[in-house]
């Protein structure tokens, strides 16, 4: 089997981090997703706490906010988002993998073997998504889902400015919808191994 990275981009409460996960699974890869949270921590030598909050500041208060370490204060989602797509090059080059999200799709635009893959819902789904599987409260719901969705067009905006469209670098998009978990996962399993199986 050749070596290949399947991206995974979605929209808040889509499920595209489970499908991830299912996919991953099926075809015996590694997944990556907080784990390059952890590899980020450790390249930059901070813990992974002190990543992990500026991950979610960074989301949340767009792109702003700045952090004191050791070395006085500075933005640091410059830092992390320059640190991460190594990790996610490195990754790639390693062996076959699943990633999701960070702008993999871009970052990996020039790998051979890649499909990235783009997973959506409409709003009454995702907020359903929201209520019962994540066990969010309504107002929460409606408010994470607005939050993260400009968070992630504004991450994307900022690092890759070249994507205008929702459609840019997007080989598959699929509404998760119309399908259980296990049937997308089943679905995208079947693609790739078609392609380099």
């Amino acid at each position: 089997m050749e070596q290949y990275v399947v991206t995974i981009s979605r929209q808040f409460a889509s499920m595209g981090r489970t499908i991830a996960q299912k996919l991953a699974e099926r075809l015996e890869v590694e997944y990556l997703d907080r784990d390059i949270v952890v590899e980020t921590a450790k390249r930059m030598q901070q813990s992974v706490a002190a990543i992990s909050d500026a991950e979610e500041n960074t989301k949340y208060y767009f792109l702003r906010k700045k952090y004191r370490f050791n070395m006085g204060i500075y933005n640091i989602t410059d830092e992390i988002f320059y640190s991460q797509k190594n990790i996610i090059r490195d990754a790639a080059k390693k062996s076959s993998c699943i990633i999701v999200g960070r702008c993999s799709d871009s970052i990996l635009k020039d790998f051979k073997n890649h499909l990235n893959v783009y997973i959506y819902a409409p709003y009454e789904k995702r907020y359903e998504n929201c209520v019962q599987e994540l066990k969010m409260d309504q107002k929460t719901a409606v408010r994470m889902i607005k939050d993260v969705d400009r968070a992630r067009t504004n991450y994307q905006r900022k690092y890759c400015p070249e994507v205008t469209s929702v459609f840019d670098n997007k080989d598959i998009m699929i509404d998760s919808s119309k399908f259980s978990i296990d049937e997308v996962a089943d679905i995208l399993a079947r693609i790739v191994l078609q392609r380099w199986g």
